[in-house]
């Protein structure tokens, strides 16, 4: 079986908030990848430490596309972990 893996998808939207207070961290998540490419069920694995920034990366990461898994040359559905890191800007 080979393993999913994601395309290239947009940056998720750093809450403006979270800018303005100086909250960085990495959001940790697992993520459920269609047959289809498509994240099925996305949930915070191990979270920020903000919950702003942890709704930001499931919020992105529910719209990205992925390489499905294959089993026996066939796309078959399968768990991925995604780390979402937010940094503040000039990092």
């Amino acid at each position: 079986m080979y393993a999913p893996s994601y395309l290239r998808n947009p940056k998720p939207v750093y809450p403006e908030r979270s800018r303005q207070l100086g909250e960085e961290g990495v959001a940790t998540l697992s993520v459920r990848v269609g047959a289809d490419g498509r994240a099925l069920e996305v949930s915070v694995a191990r979270g920020s430490g903000y919950r702003r920034l942890d709704q930001a990366a499931v919020d992105a990461v529910s719209r990205w596309r992925f390489v499905p898994a294959k089993r026996n040359g066939k796309p078959v559905e399968s768990d991925l972990t995604v780390p979402v890191r937010f940094e503040g800007e000039g990092r």
